[in-house]
Parts: C-alpha cells; structure tokens; sequence
C-alpha cells in the first residue's frame, strides 16, 4: 500500500513533534480524524500528560483529550527513536528571535535532525512552524537529502502555515482553512490529502513551500501594520481630544473597505510581535528594507511606554506622583479571556510601571500565578478592599468574563482602561469622571 493510499485511508501513523499551542490540537484533530498519532515533546511534563489524558492547552476539549488518550489513538513520548513507526510526521516547534530579533531556528534544525536520523523511504515530513519564506527548501530539506533521501520520491515534504488563534470561540483548529506548499508536486498532493482527511475546511495548494510560508507571514505582517496604524491614531487622538473608540466604531459603519483594529497597550502573542520580523531578516539578503514593518514594530513597542505615560499623567492631575502609587494591573494575558501569557505587552507595562516607582498588584483571573523576575508570583483577587486601597487601576486585557467591572468602576479612585473593555461590558452606565480611556 502506497503513502498516499495510507492518508486516505487513514490508516498511517502520524507524528507530531512539539505539544503546545499549536502541536497538541492538531495532534487531537488527526486523532479523532481517525488517524493513530503518537506526539513527540522533549518536555517529559507534557508527554506524562498527554499518556494521562490531562489537557494544559486552552483550544483542547479536555474530555476529547481523555478519550483519545484512553482509547490508544493519542499517546506521547520523549523517544525520539520512536520517530520510525510513524508514516507522517509534524514538526510544530517555537520559532523564537533572538536578542538582535532575527529568526531562531536551533528547534526546526535540531526536530528535522532527530526525525532524517529515524525516518524511512515513504514518510511525508511536513514543516508547521512559522518562519521565513526559504526555510522548507534550504534548511529542512537538506537535512534529509544528506541522509541520503530524495525529496519528491523516497520522501515527501511540504510547509502548511499554523493559523492557531488562541480563545478564537468559532475559527479551531478542525475548522480554519489549510494552505500547503511541498517542494515537489507529489509534496504538495500528499500534504492535501493529509489535511482533507482531517479538517472539515478548504485546504489550498500554492507553487511551493516559499509561498506557503510567505502566506503566513503576510497574515500578520497586516495585523500588525493595522495595529499599529490604531495605536498611532489612538495617541493622535487624545492629543486632539478626540474619543478614537467613537471614530474606529464609526469608521467601522462602512461596508466596504475598512476593517476595524482597535489599540491597547501593545502587540502581543505567538505570531503578531515576532512573524514580521522573519521576514525584515529575509528581505536584507535581498538587499530590501521593509521599513513599513520595522516601523509598525516601533510604533508597537512604544505604546507600554506611552500608557505608563500616560497613568502618570492621570494621577499628576490628583496631585499624586506614579513613584510610590499603589496600580492595580487588571489582566496580564496578551489576549481576553485566556491564559496565555507570551510576548503579553501587559508584563512590559508592569515593567515600565516598576521601573518609575509604582507598587504593581498584578490581577489575572485567567492567570493565578506569573514568573516575574525568575520568580513565582500570586495574582491578587480583585476585592473591594484591594480597589479600597489602591490609587489607580490600569485595565490591560480585554476579558469580557470572570471579572467584576461593576466593581471596579463602583470602588477604583480612578480607570485607565487601555482596552476599552469597560464600555464593551457595562455600556453607557461606564462612563464617569474616574474612568479614562487610551
């Protein structure tokens, strides 16, 4: 029986190297697809949960999670030597930056070195990790053409973007469409076949896997180009006096052309503050600056800083200095209503807050506990006597759910809602003299 007939029959083996935010679910969607999937993590923590059923990933429906790994479709392991039963194999590992914010890709080499060492003739490797347009063709394949496979005939690779959008109520895994790019024709047409038996969505070849990967860089590269343009118009606007939350909802009246993005306190995520810059890094070797990119990071970055600004103007009006101001930061996830905490731009403003003086309570009901400044630390619960005590509150998350906005507009001296969330939750009865907003 051929690779190809295996796929559609759902009878092949599939891998999935790296079980976090993006490996997990779809090692669970392949699993209930039909398919038996056998995970791959260097973390024994998360394979021992996976053997047990447990979930830590938000988009994972614990009970699928239990039943799957009950039943013997999903199991995991930290033995990569393992890598030679499967027929499929997945890589969904981090692609960080580095200090200098240029592509790190020390997990995609060391995950494709530990799946050439173990695979055989007749396994469709496929490349899930975001990086930058060249990465499937000059770094992963000749991995493998060294040990000694032919890309297209013994061995089939393809790079098919992650579109994971973390808390994402109607767009999971199972239903967001595909794209895939194989270096071959045959790449391409066994890397669909995969995602059809699995998705209950559109999946969508192009050329090659440098057009794959620039599609996924292009999705963020205009989030956060339009996020920018918001967090630009929303500090152009309060030095006008005028309400940008009223102008972005009016705007967004226009059927055609506009899309609403709406400002904060930062970008933040697995994708939007670090995808751009794989390609600003691949664009020098073409001797091209991006600099609408590079600008739109700037403009980004800067916007903790002007919200700290911006509290300490707020308090200076009441006569009280930021230095030694007790802040309640209320919400530390970079996303409403999940747990996620990566890139978060809430923990730089708590950075910037500390650094001016302010004595920080952090309140996260998504988030009872943080790593700050290599430590452990307990979230507050959001209490009377907490706002009682406090001399400002800084809303740096947008979560609709599990906190009491009543209360905090009942009890905090004075709002700085850079979320806007307040309104969205309490409508008319949120505006008052005490509540300010980016």
């Amino acid at each position: 029986m051929t690779l190809f007939d295996q796929i559609t029959q759902k009878t092949a083996t599939v891998g999935v190297v790296g079980l976090g935010y993006v490996g997990l679910p779809l090692a669970v969607e392949k699993a209930k697809a039909g398919f038996s999937v056998l995970g791959f993590d260097i973390q024994t923590d998360k394979v021992d949960r996976v053997n047990r059923g447990e979930n830590y990933i938000g988009d994972v429906v614990p009970e699928e999670l239990a039943r799957l790994a009950s039943s013997g479709k999903l199991a995991a392991t930290a033995d990569f030597a393992r890598i030679a039963s499967c027929d499929v194999v997945a890589l969904c590992v981090p692609t960080p930056l580095d200090s200098f914010k240029q592509p790190d890709l020390s997990f995609v080499r060391a995950s494709a070195e530990s799946v050439a060492q173990h695979a055989h003739p007749g396994m469709l490797v496929l490349l899930e990790s975001t990086t930058y347009p060249g990465t499937t063709e000059e770094v992963v394949r000749p991995i493998f053409e060294k040990r000694g496979f032919t890309v297209g005939k013994d061995l089939f690779l393809a790079f098919s973007p992650e579109r994971v959008d973390p808390g994402n109520a109607r767009f999971k895994t199972k239903n967001t469409p595909k794209v895939v790019g194989g270096c071959t024709p045959e790449c391409t047409r066994h890397a669909r076949a995969l995602y059809e038996a699995v998705l209950e969505a559109p999946v969508f070849p192009v050329r090659s896997p440098k057009e794959a990967e620039m599609t996924k860089i292009l999705e963020n590269t205009f989030r956060i180009v339009n996020c920018a343009l918001a967090n630009e118009m929303a500090v152009i606007c309060h030095k006008m006096g005028i309400d940008v939350w009223e102008v972005i909802a009016a705007a967004a009246t226009k059927p055609f052309g506009f899309v609403p993005f709406y400002p904060g306190p930062g970008v933040g995520g697995h994708c939007i503050p670090i995808d751009p810059y794989y390609l600003t890094y691949r664009a020098r070797a073409e001797d091209y600056h991006t600099r609408l990119i590079e600008l739109a990071g700037d403009i980004n970055d800067e916007m903790p800083s002007y919200v700290v600004s911006r509290l300490q103007d707020l308090l200076n009006d009441q006569a009280k200095p930021l230095k030694g101001s007790r802040v309640v930061l209320l919400g530390l996830a970079y996303k409403g209503d999940i747990e996620d905490l990566r890139e978060s731009p809430a923990l730089k403003v708590w950075e910037q807050l500390e650094k001016k003086g302010a004595q920080v309570v952090p309140v996260d009901p998504y988030c009872p506990t943080v790593r700050w400044r290599g430590e452990e630390c307990l979230t507050q619960e959001l209490t009377a006597e907490l706002l009682d005590s406090c001399d400002a509150v800084l809303v740096t998350t947008a979560h609709l759910h599990r906190v009491d906005y009543r209360l905090v507009l009942d009890r905090a001296p004075l709002v700085l809602d850079a979320k806007n969330v307040l309104a969205q939750v309490l409508g008319k009865e949120a505006a008052s003299p005490r509540v300010f907003r980016l």
